[in-house]
């Protein structure tokens, strides 16, 4: 087959013509649709230009693109474009693809943007996050205000099932966790305190790590991936099916429907979760107690006990209530706050986990400072 050829033939009387032999396919070498430039500068001025396409014995879109770009150069010359000598199949495609002019600015600039520039937009958007979390703490304040006057209104049946959710359903994998968390804390600890023969105080470090910190945190990362990931797409889910738009419409609110008994379920359930988590992270410990330190289940209790005051407890228990506050509010709000779209229920539901863990993380970081600037 012979490859495309292209030839400029100009009159002295203003007529161009563009004679097309050959394969015009993207596969073969094509003729660069610049050539046309010198042709319609140089010489006598070109009024109308006219195409010969009989010898033509293939072609594709790549003769589209070619003619597209003859078109668009005649055109910004002020020359008139005649195409009847074209295939009727190659005219009826140029008619659909000149049929409507490119809006401008469509296309994708192919330039990145600049250092400040992306910097600035970043700052920007972490703005409007920062009072969009405002705002949604302030509505979620206002209903809960609402709850205490009567006004609040959602069933008592979804409530019932949200708390079976936070509490009985998180059970197994917050056993399993904190479990592993006290068995963790037992090894570490024994094998520093096996070099003083100190292996009694491993209770000490296991019962205050659980009951202080490490079982509300544990619980609270538990929680995040488990309940307020859920949160995010049950809400997103409805979002996307304009379900809470149906409530606005009726005159439900839903903040009061949706996001205050997920806030109230999960925050009363948190710090008796984080008691159970507490629990099986002693336990944990004492297996390491008893089966690797040659220690007494007694003895391990009396030492626990002794170790383990109120004021621990009571710091894990209102950490754990935190936590739950903070768990929930970040999976409503990304679920209120998600798009139309099927893929914005997973990207809700991810950034409900990384911003619930994200809290939960600052949240102990304060309320560590907080208890060591009280003396407790």
């Amino acid at each position: 087959m012979a490859g495309p050829e292209l030839h400029l033939e100009k009159n002295t009387e203003g007529r161009l013509r563009i004679v097309l032999t050959g394969e015009w396919r993207l596969t073969n070498s094509l003729p660069p649709p610049q050539a046309l430039e010198g042709v319609l500068s140089g010489g006598p001025d070109v009024t109308l230009a006219e195409f010969d396409a009989g010898g033509v014995t293939g072609w594709d879109s790549g003769l589209l693109t070619f003619l597209l770009a003859v078109i668009d150069t005649c055109t910004l010359k002020g020359v008139t474009v005649n195409r009847e000598g074209l295939p009727p199949g190659v005219n009826r495609l140029l008619a659909l693809a000149t049929a409507v002019p490119e809006r401008q600015g469509a296309r994708r600039g192919g330039a990145r943007a600049a250092f400040l520039e992306r910097v600035g937009s970043a700052v920007i958007d972490l703005w409007r996050s920062l009072c969009d979390m405002v705002a949604f703490i302030g509505e979620t304040f206002t209903s809960l205000v609402r709850l205490f006057t009567g006004r609040a209104r959602f069933r008592g049946s979804d409530m019932l099932l949200i708390l079976r959710e936070c509490s009985s359903d998180a059970l197994p994998i917050v056993s399993l966790i904190s479990l592993l968390v006290g068995l963790i804390l037992a090894f570490v600890g024994a094998i520093q305190l096996k070099l003083f023969g100190a292996q009694i105080f491993v209770a000490d470090l296991v019962g205050i790590g659980m009951v202080r910190a490490m079982g509300a945190i544990m619980t609270g990362i538990i929680i995040a991936g488990r309940t307020g990931a859920a949160f995010a797409a049950s809400i997103g889910t409805m979002q996307v099916n304009e379900e809470i738009d149906a409530l606005q419409t009726t005159g439900v609110s839903p903040m009061d429907f949706l996001v205050l008994p997920r806030v109230l379920a999960l925050s009363l359930m948190m710090p008796l979760l984080t008691v159970y988590a507490d629990l099986m992270g002693i336990l944990g410990g004492m297996v390491v107690g008893v089966f690797g330190l040659d220690l007494s289940a007694m003895e391990y209790y009396q030492e626990t006990k002794k170790a383990v005051g109120l004021t621990n407890v009571w710091i894990g228990l209102f950490s754990g209530f935190v936590y739950g506050v903070l768990v929930a509010m970040a999976g409503c709000m990304r679920g209120m706050r998600c798009g139309r779209s099927a893929s914005a229920v997973g990207d809700a539901t991810t950034s409900a986990v990384v911003t619930s863990i994200v809290s939960i993380v600052v949240a102990t970081a304060v309320i560590t400072v907080l208890c060591n600037v009280l003396g407790i």
